[in-house]
Parts: C-alpha cells; structure tokens; sequence
C-alpha cells in the first residue's frame, strides 16, 4: 500500500494525511469546501492538547476559557472554575491550521468533491468533479453527511442529534451551557476570536423547534440573533444497538471521525474522537503485518480498547442524564446544586468538562462519593441532622 486517498479534509481527515504523509505514503486529501466553519463551539478539551501539544502550541488565533457557568430550570446557575481551561478556536481557523500541517507533511490537497469510489481490483479509482485518481486504499472521512452510501458508518434518523447556531457580535470570558427541559441537549454559549458561537443540539425534536427554543434564550439574554450569522449541522449520536454493528472497515477503506459516527453521543463532542481516531487509523495501517484485514480489525480493536466502548455506555446515559429524575428533581438541576454544594462533585464535573473521567469510571466514582457529597451538602445547608455524619 503506496496511494492512499483521504476523502474528507476536515479534523479526520486532514490529521490522517499528515501521519501517513509523514511516514512517507503518497497521500492524496479531496474535499470540496476545505477549510469551513461550522455551529459547534470548537472547543478542545486538556485531553485533546495533552495528548496532541501542537493543538496548544501554535500561533493560530485561539480563546483560552477556564470557566464555564451551568444553568437548569429551578435550580439556576453555577460557576464551574477549570482547572484545565478550554481551547476555544474558530473552526475554520483550527480546520486550515490541520490542513497546513498535513501539507507541510507532504500530502496533496485537493478542493474537490468526490462523487464516486469505484473498486478496481485491490485499489480504488476516485470519480471527482475535477477528474479521476486511483487510490489502493481508502480513508473515508466525510462527515456526518457522507454522500458515499456504501462506506463508513450507517446512520438512521434515530442515530442523529441536530446543532444550530449562530455568530454573533461579542466577547465573554466564559462557556455558558444551559440545560432545557424535555430536551435530551442543550444550549451553549462558547466565546471565539472575534465573535460567539451560540447555538443549541438535541435529539428527539425537529430542527425548526430547537431553533425556536435557541431564538427565545438568546432574546431573554438580550443576543441579537436577527443580525447573526445562522448555521446548521447534523451529528452522529448513536444508539447503543447502533454501535456494536457500526461499520468503520470494509473492503480496502476504514472511516474516521463523523464518518465513522464517533461522537460523544451526551456531550456531542467530536474534535477530539475525529484527531484520536484518525490517529489510530493510522498507527492500524502502519502495522508490520502482511493481511489488510489484520489491520482493519486491528483498528476496530484499537478504537474499542480506547474509546469506542465507553462512548457506547455514554449512550445508555443520554437520556437519563438530561430526562432523568433524582431526588424528586431533574438530573440537570441535581447536577447543578450537588456541583454548587459539594467540592467532591464538582471535582468529577472539573475531570469531565477536561475528559479525564470516562464515563465507564463514572457510575463507580459517584457511588463512592455520594455518601460524602450529601454530608457536604448537608454542611453547607446548616441542615447537620439531614445526612449521617459518615463522609465515606
């Protein structure tokens, strides 16, 4: 395997060509828009640049944002200080920073829009609106909307979530997210260079509805949508059934990224799993064995051990973290008085926000620390004779 094509130059995609470019394959990346922005806020977790430093240590425009403020209905808001502030970027300025790496590597860019993939043997002949390539491998990274219906994942209306939002005037120095109710999603506000990203995602509810749940917020905070920008995505968030059978490998190609419907299915975060499993794919492909299929399933082993298997338990607790009661209240408002009340929860909420804790880890961390998250809100409420006195 000499010719390898990447169809899709976003994070994925762009990151992908750089390793291989970097190990010396003859890389070829086909998009049509390049670098472009979209309505997600563009922030990038500790885990993403202490993993991958170059996201922190370049000079691309970018806001550092270490708080970020939690609001529900009946339980108001709570300022979260980060101990490992969020890196805010524009998307198409992150998007363009990728693309440049992967060219400096040695991987051709090509604005262009692929309209087939044709197998010819053991490789591939590449239909664009610009002309044909031939490729021996693969690598589909085209996002959520891939028009390639024949590889990469396969997603149903019930594997979907929507996000929207608008660009507008302003500057803030923090993240606010607001949760809604009977809303599986949220609304986040993320300060950028020059501008906010406002916007809402759920699953479960037409765009045109989400849309007018976003308007009413950013009225009520006095944001003047009318003059914003508007832009719309949709987002891989797949069901548990969906994602034992998620088709990530076939044939001579393997996805990537939303390609390959690897997003946080609570959170919708997908930069992070988009540079994680494209470097996966790539350590798949340099693997030292002789078998294209020991490489695919390699990387199938590769995504699951890292963290295939903990976004599929994420799904489980979609709805009950944003439908769910506790309490006699909703989780979105527990959450928000246990992190106002209790340094120990809000200690797990800090190793969320910065993607320390997998949500495997997760049910275990909160049962050990209930008994001594309640005494701590007891405490603070003056109310002694409400929890034991046993803080363990």
């Amino acid at each position: 395997m000499k010719r390898v094509a990447i169809l899709g130059g976003g994070p994925a995609g762009a990151f992908a060509a750089e390793r291989l470019a970097s190990a010396g394959l003859d890389v070829r990346v086909f998009d049509e828009k390049l670098a472009w922005e979209k309505p997600c806020g563009g922030g990038l977790t500790y885990k993403a640049y202490h993993q991958y430093p170059f996201l922190l240590n370049n000079a691309t425009p970018k806001k550092f944002v270490s708080e970020t403020v939690l609001a529900a209905p009946k339980a108001g808001a709570v300022s979260l200080n980060l101990d490992q502030p969020m890196l805010i970027y524009s998307r198409f300025d992150l998007n363009r920073l990728l693309l440049e790496r992967a060219e400096h590597a040695g991987a051709q860019i090509e604005k262009a829009r692929v309209l087939e993939m044709t197998r010819q043997g053991s490789g591939w002949r590449i239909r664009t609106n610009l002309g044909i390539s031939d490729a021996d491998f693969c690598i589909v990274a085209t996002g959520a909307r891939n028009p390639l219906r024949d590889v990469g994942t396969q997603l149903t209306s019930d594997d979907t979530m929507s996000a929207l939002g608008y660009y507008v005037p302003g500057d803030q120095a923090k993240i606010d997210i607001q949760f809604l109710p009977r809303l599986e999603g949220y609304i986040w506000i993320f300060p950028r260079c020059g501008h906010l990203s406002v916007g809402i995602c759920g699953r479960g509810e037409p765009a045109g509805s989400l849309r007018k749940r976003l308007e009413q917020y950013m009225t009520e905070r006095e944001i003047a949508w009318k003059h914003g920008s508007f832009y719309s995505h949709l987002l891989p968030s797949l069901h548990t059934s969906s994602w034992r059978k998620n088709r990530v490998t076939g044939d001579g190609w393997l996805a990537v990224g939303d390609a390959a419907g690897l997003v946080d299915p609570i959170t919708g975060e997908g930069l992070y799993y988009a540079i994680r499993s494209a470097d996966l794919a790539v350590r798949a492909l340099l693997l030292e064995v002789t078998s294209l299929a020991e490489k695919m399933t390699h990387y199938q082993r590769l995504l699951r051990r890292d963290f295939a298997a903990d976004l599929e338990f994420g799904s489980r607790l979609a709805s009950r973290v944003f439908l769910g009661r506790f309490l006699w209240g909703s989780v979105p408002a527990r959450m928000i008085q246990f992190t106002r009340r209790s340094p120990r929860f809000s200690a797990i909420m800090q190793d969320l926000f910065s993607g320390r804790q997998t949500y495997l880890e997760l049910r275990q961390r909160l049962l050990k620390n209930l008994n001594g998250s309640l005494y701590e809100i007891g405490m603070s409420l003056g109310m002694r004779r409400l929890v034991p006195r046993k803080a363990s």
